[in-house]
This record gives C-alpha cells, sequence and structure tokens, in this order.
C-alpha cells in the first residue's frame, strides 16, 4: 500500500453536548460548517466524565446521568483550512475550550485494483 506522510494540524474543542448556537447543537453546526469549508473531516467523540471551568462534573454513571456530556470535536487539516475555521469558532463559542498543535499524517492508500 502507498504511504503517504505529511504535516498538518489537528484543531479541538471542547465542548458540552447540551451546548447550542442558534437553536441547534453545537458540534452538529461545527462538523457542518467544516464540511462547507470542504475541509478534510471532523470527528465528534462524546465524553464518559468530565469537568470544565466551572468545576462541575458531568458524567454518564447511571446514579448521576448528565444530560450535558463532554464533547469533542475533532478537525485534522492544513494550517490554511484551520484558519478558515477559527472566525466561525469565534462566533460560536461563548465557552468552551479550542486547542491547535501540530500533527504528523501518514494515510495509507488503498491497494491497486487486481487485473
Amino acid at each position: 500500500m502507498p504511504k503517504i506522510a505529511s504535516k498538518a494540524k489537528r484543531l479541538r474543542i471542547y465542548i458540552g453536548e447540551a451546548d447550542q448556537w442558534k437553536h441547534r447543537s453545537l458540534y452538529h453546526i461545527i462538523v457542518e460548517k467544516a464540511k462547507e469549508l470542504d475541509m478534510g473531516g471532523a470527528t465528534v467523540f462524546r465524553g464518559l466524565m468530565g469537568y470544565g471551568a466551572d468545576k462541575r462534573m458531568h458524567t454518564a454513571n447511571i446514579l448521576d446521568l448528565s444530560s450535558d456530556l463532554p464533547v469533542l470535536v475533532e478537525i485534522i487539516d492544513s494550517e490554511e483550512y484551520i484558519e478558515k475555521l477559527l472566525p466561525y469558532l469565534n462566533e460560536m463559542l461563548e465557552k468552551g475550550l479550542v486547542t491547535i498543535d501540530d500533527v504528523e499524517v501518514i494515510k495509507y492508500g488503498s491497494k491497486p485494483p487486481r487485473s
């Protein structure tokens, strides 16, 4: 399989599952905006437990079931594309945490078709 390595940026957006923007799920809107901007892809992870700046515990434990579990939206793309999304995040996010770091991307291509 062909292997392609390159440098990229990883954007992580830590928010709550109940966070909304314009009466819609914030994580959903972020992923839609990333797609609209033709970014390489986005993944949403739902956390089992966590807390943020407010120190309030959010957990999936059945005895303390939270309706606002931690959510992580992760996008890996070029710096150029990450920069395109940031102004929208500035508008949408009232609270949360955004991190950007360098990553090395290794893509494995599919096998060439058999003749």
